[in-house]
């Protein structure tokens, strides 16, 4: 008669648990050469290290999705067990690529929908649920009042293209 035995070795250490990039090559070529990986990486290691299982990530001017998407793998891989995505762009075509390219996620933990709209309106929407991470590729000019308030009540944290995007938009 046999039996088995499983052994655990005790807790892992959260630097074992995801390497730096995610899973998908050409969504790891894409995302890793974004100027916002590393801010975005930072933050989802920090919310798991706070102990978080759930994140929500919307990405305004989400292009084909990479960046989303990357970070939703990123996000699986550093233990989150509820991930919810949502990608907004005004081309019709970019979304089109972005849903092909999530249509390829086999992981029931990850979320994601792409939408066609007006990033302005999508937005405001937000704000009423707030994401806890943003993306936005361009920094809104001073004169963009309406979209530059839109962004701080939509996401706790929003990481734009700039290097210092992080610390000005931190809550």
């Amino acid at each position: 008669m046999h039996a088995l035995l499983s052994i655990s070795p005790g807790p892992i250490p959260f630097h074992r648990l995801a390497k730096p990039r995610p899973r998908s090559p050409s969504v790891r070529r894409s995302a890793a050469h974004d100027p916002r990986w590393a801010a975005v990486t930072a933050h989802l290691a920090a919310l798991r290290e706070q102990g978080r299982h759930a994140i929500r990530i919307v990405d305004a001017d989400c292009g084909a999705g990479a960046l989303l998407l990357g970070a939703l793998l990123q996000a699986r891989a550093f233990g989150f067990t509820a991930i919810e995505g949502r990608g907004i762009d005004g081309s019709p075509p970019m979304i089109g690529r972005a849903r092909a390219s999530a249509a390829r996620l086999r992981d029931p933990a990850i979320g994601v929908t792409f939408e066609v709209g007006d990033v302005a309106a999508v937005l405001r929407d937000e704000a009423d649920l707030p994401a806890d991470l943003l993306l936005w590729h361009r920094y809104p000019a001073p004169e963009a009042g309406d979209i530059r308030a839109a962004l701080g009540r939509a996401a706790k944290v929003v990481i734009d293209d700039s290097s210092a995007a992080a610390d000005r938009w931190a809550a």
